[in-house]
This record gives structure tokens, sequence and C-alpha cells, in this order.
């Protein structure tokens, strides 16, 4: 197996496993998506965790793979491989990437799909692409330019360079910057601790703001007010206005 999903305490873990730089084969693409799509229909799964090795999450697609393929078998594939990455942004619960060694190219983008991003110090992120006279396939032009903006993801597709740890979150690449030895502890506690949250609160939380995100305000705040209605009819809206009102706010305890 290229990846893996491992449940516990209600987090599932996809780990990349291809050493020793877990490329993105086209194998392990489809890998990716069908353990999001299987991390999305498990309801023992609350939220996710992204990570690679300890030495690397993920240094780039295959390029021998690549360079085999004319532009005809690309015309194909790169629906598909776009499609593995959107599976991962599509998990309706929360997922963290935990970003160790190399995230590059392909491993950069599928960073991109988390909600969030804990990095190690000695991380280092980027979009090479241009280097090999192509653009990012995978959402970066798009995912990219939406969390740190234009001008900064364009100085990163147009140069190739990488991004040491203390950059990306200067420029908003990465959420968080912890020791190398503690990115995986950090991540799992994160998704730990929403994974005890309100699940459908949590669904329609992301929902509306990545679906905001595309659209104008209007619509935007329809998308807000239609899930902020709908969830006054969840065992989950009653529990917590219940226990705020007889134990005080932040005391829930949700099923």
């Amino acid at each position: 197996m290229t990846a893996t999903l491992e449940v516990a305490e209600g987090v599932g873990t996809i780990t990349l496993d291809r050493p020793p730089m877990n490329a993105l084969d086209i194998a392990t693409q489809d890998r990716i998506k069908q353990l999001a799509e299987e991390a999305t229909a498990r309801t023992d799964v609350r939220a996710v965790v992204v990570r690679g090795s300890e030495k690397v999450f993920a240094a780039g697609a295959d390029i021998k793979e690549m360079q085999a393929m004319d532009h005809a078998a690309m015309v194909v594939r790169s629906r598909a491989l776009q499609d593995s990455f959107s599976a991962v942004a599509r998990i309706p619960k929360p997922v963290v990437a935990a970003i160790t060694g190399y995230a590059l190219g392909g491993g950069c983008e599928l960073a991109l799909c988390a909600d969030y991003r804990i990095a190690a110090e000695n991380a280092k992120l980027g979009q090479p692409e241009i280097l090999l006279g192509l653009i990012p396939g995978a959402g970066g032009t798009q995912r990219l330019a939406r969390l740190v903006g234009p001008s900064k993801a364009k100085d990163l597709i147009f140069t190739g360079r990488h991004v040491k740890a203390d950059e990306a979150l200067t420029i908003g690449l990465v959420d968080r910057v912890v020791p190398a030895d503690e990115v995986f502890t950090a991540a799992h506690a994160w998704a730990a601790k929403l994974a005890q949250g309100p699940a459908i609160a949590l669904r329609a939380a992301k929902e509306s703001i990545d679906a905001g995100l595309e659209t104008d305000l209007e619509t935007g705040l329809a998308i807000e007010r239609n899930w902020f209605a709908g969830l006054f009819a969840t065992e989950d809206r009653e529990t917590g206005m219940r226990s705020f009102v007889e134990d005080g706010p932040g005391k829930a305890k949700f099923a």
C-alpha cells in the first residue's frame, strides 16, 4: 500500500508510505482519493490527519512516470490527478496536514487541501513545477493563490523556490510551526479535540466557509443562513444549548 488509513479516538490518520520520498505516482494519487472517500463515509472518523514519514511529507510527483506521458495521456490523467486531491479538500470534517521535511509540488498541493497546516521547524514547501517547464497541476495555482494571495503565490510559482517553515508561517502558507519531533503529536491533538465537537456543526462551518469563498458575499450569506437555521433541527444544537444554560459555556459533550 502506498498510503494507509488508521482510526483511533475519532481521528482518521492518512499516512503516505512510499519510500524514500513519498513521490506521488498515479497509484498513490488513486489511493489518496480512495482513503479520502473512506474517511468521508466512515462515521467513526470525525477529524482527519494527513501525514508522511518523519523525514518527508511528500516530495512531489513521480517525475520518471510523468516523463513517459505525452499530451494525450495527460489530458486524460489531469482530471483524475485533481480529483484525487480534491477528494481530500472535500472531506466534510476538519483536516490537518502534519508537514515534515519536504512538501514540494504535489506534496505542497496536498497540504493545501487541508483546513489547517502544522509544519516542522525544518520543513520546506514549494511549487517547483516551473523548473520542469510546467505549472502546478493538482490545484496549486488555485488553492495557493486563495490561501496566501495572488502576489505571493505568483512569486512561489514563478520562481519555483523552496520556502522554509518560518517564511511559510509569515505568509500564511502554514498555520503553526513546532519542533520536528512534535509535529505528529500536535496534529493529532488538534484533530482529536475537534473530533469531540458537534460533527454536523463542524461540517456546516467548513462547507459555509469553503462554498462562500467561491461566490459573492450575498450568496455566501445565504449559504451561512441556511446552515445556521438547519442546525436548529439537530441533537447537537440541543445538547450544546442545554449544557450552556445548565453548566456554563464550553462543557457540552457531543455524541
